[in-house]
């Protein structure tokens, strides 16, 4: 049996991933794209010496996030992304 940490990461072809795209509703990969963008987002704002400004981001990303996670979620219970996750 292979646990799940030692697996390797194996790079998708183009054609693959634009099969996999087209059977994907837009709504979904726009979706993913967001939250994507937003886990990329709220890891930048790391530390607690924040300023204001950097929180407020930081906060902003994890709503853009959270309702990202929403749709993805409804579609498919494993595809939510979490912040510290890879991308």
């Amino acid at each position: 049996m292979t646990a799940p940490h030692l697996l390797v990461p194996v790079p998708i072809p183009d054609r693959v991933a634009a099969l996999i795209g087209s059977c994907t509703p837009p709504h979904v990969l726009r979706a993913e794209f967001e939250a994507v963008c937003a886990a990329r987002e709220v890891r930048r704002f790391r530390g607690p010496l924040l300023c204001v400004e950097d929180r407020a981001d930081r906060e902003q990303a994890l709503s853009d996030l959270a309702r990202a996670n929403k749709v993805l979620a409804a579609h498919h219970p494993a595809l939510p992304v979490r912040p510290g996750g890879p991308c």
